[in-house]
């Protein structure tokens, strides 16, 4: 798979995810707007088993109250339940929320880490949540690799994996730097809309021909 393949599939999946309706995935739009490391780190921790216009409208909420750490620790944890709700697993995201920005005030000067490690260190950030915003925040070449990601690099064929671990490795070590930025954005709707994990839309997709629809039981 060279630059040439990397290019078409791109423009094909945009192309399809134009012809739908499509919009950039939330955390995206609020990275586009907010133009902030932090907010971009509690929006991707909002959007954690939470639909897209959930994540848009609670984060929307928060950060009308409170847009970095310091702010943050003036609400109390219930006001910030009562802002993402219903986000999945509010509460317990609230509480990492006042939390973590309490770690960024004492531990980093109230600025969110530009590093993978630091950021796996916080409550509640796992490997995706810390290349997104590594991605959005701060441009930094990171492959993110949630749910979408894997199934469908699977399903093509480009990957061959168990785990979302697995899969951001071997992306790395076929895809070129460029596209490691755009990647989750592009596959995170085109697995909303299109390649959905369940029944895919296959008849939709450009790439069906080419695609060994690995996995796929039944498709649309």
């Amino acid at each position: 798979m060279n630059d040439a393949y990397w290019d078409s599939v791109f423009t094909l999946f945009k192309q399809a995810i134009e012809k739908e309706g499509g919009i950039l995935p939330s955390v995206s739009v609020i990275a586009e707007r907010e133009n902030d490391p932090f907010r971009v780190l509690i929006a991707t921790l909002i959007s954690l088993r939470t639909k897209d216009e959930v994540t848009l409208d609670a984060s929307t909420r928060l950060f009308a109250l409170a847009k970095a750490p310091e702010s943050m620790l003036s609400l109390s944890e219930e006001e910030i339940q009562k802002a993402i709700y219903p986000s999945g697993f509010y509460k317990t995201k609230a509480k990492n929320i006042r939390t973590i920005s309490r770690i960024l005030l004492e531990q980093y000067g109230g600025v969110v880490p530009n590093d993978q490690e630091a950021l796996l260190s916080l409550p509640g950030v796992g490997i995706k949540t810390a290349n997104l915003t590594l991605n959005l925040g701060f441009q930094v070449e990171a492959i993110c690799v949630d749910c979408h990601v894997h199934q469908i690099a699977n399903r093509m064929g480009w990957v061959e994996t168990k785990t979302p671990e697995q899969t951001e490795k071997d992306l790395m070590g076929i895809m070129p730097r460029r596209f490691w930025i755009p990647l989750n954005e592009l596959l995170v709707r085109y697995g909303q809309l299109i390649c959905t994990p369940i029944s895919p839309f296959c008849s939709k997709c450009p790439e069906e021909e080419r695609c060994p629809k690995m996995g796929v039981k039944r498709s649309r």
